[in-house]
């Protein structure tokens, strides 16, 4: 079974970028979007000339924002949107698809935003997301992909030291919250399977970034320890176009 993970940066955008040829090249079971900024019946029509996928997304209450689709070509045994907890339901970041052997969890992590003005508020996000895939994995195994919006270590991201403390998505208050996560049991996929290998997943838009390969691992499958020798490959498609980041992959044998 292959899993990609895309934050697409707006789908309609993304459309209008060799989205659907992205798609067909990549071969995908089951593809998680982040960032969709656009309401349910815009990506229901965003999407329209997909074929083969049944699609279920997940809105933010303000339009244009965040936002998360699932298209998956198996029809999931349940769907469950959110985590039911209000502080944390209104902005479309969380869509659980259940399967036969795991549950697939898609995920748009907040960004603490510009002076990490939201910071507190992402640390809590973190402590009560991991709550919630506990009590998903008490039922079976978990698979995580999505933008968590951090890179977890200096390997993760280009110009480490600059950043420490000081951006948005490498503070130590981040790196703990996936530090946990970790250590609650999940593992990086990619981490574990390419131990020293130096690949990004988002490069900013400034400054030729992406050209000169300036960027940050901030988008990632994890899976629950039991699941740990499922995983068949792993991989960042960076040569994917079409948004700030590009696709994360991952073949599952289940």
């Amino acid at each position: 079974m292959r899993l990609v993970s895309w934050n697409v940066n707006g789908i309609r955008a993304a459309m209008k970028k060799d989205f659907v040829q992205a798609l067909e090249a990549m071969e995908t079971d089951v593809l998680c979007l982040q960032e969709t900024k656009a309401q349910d019946d815009q990506v229901a029509e965003a999407l329209a000339e997909i074929n083969g996928y049944h699609l279920y997304s997940n809105s933010a209450e303000k339009k244009g924002y965040s936002g998360t689709a699932v298209l998956s070509k198996t029809k999931p045994l349940s769907v469950q949107y959110d985590m039911g907890i209000e502080e944390h339901d209104q902005e479309g970041r969380v869509i659980a698809a259940e399967f036969e052997a795991f549950y697939l969890v898609t995920v748009y992590t907040p960004n603490s935003g510009n002076g990490l003005k939201r910071l507190d508020y992402r640390q809590q996000w973190d402590a009560d997301f991991l709550a919630y895939l506990k009590q998903l994995e008490a039922i079976k195994p978990v698979v995580v992909c999505g933008d968590l919006n951090v890179a977890h270590k200096d390997i993760d991201l280009a110009r480490p030291k600059p950043n420490y403390n000081k951006s948005a998505g490498y503070t130590q208050a981040e790196i703990d919250g996936l530090d946990n996560i970790v250590a609650a049991g999940f593992v990086d996929t990619f981490r574990d399977q390419r131990p020293e290998e130096i690949k990004y997943s988002w490069w900013s838009y400034r400054a030729g970034a992406r050209a000169k390969n300036v960027g940050w691992r901030i988008d990632y499958f994890l899976v629950s320890e039991s699941l740990q020798t499922s995983v068949k490959g792993v991989d960042i498609l960076n040569d994917v176009m079409g948004s700030d980041h590009c696709p994360v992959q991952l073949d599952l044998s289940v």
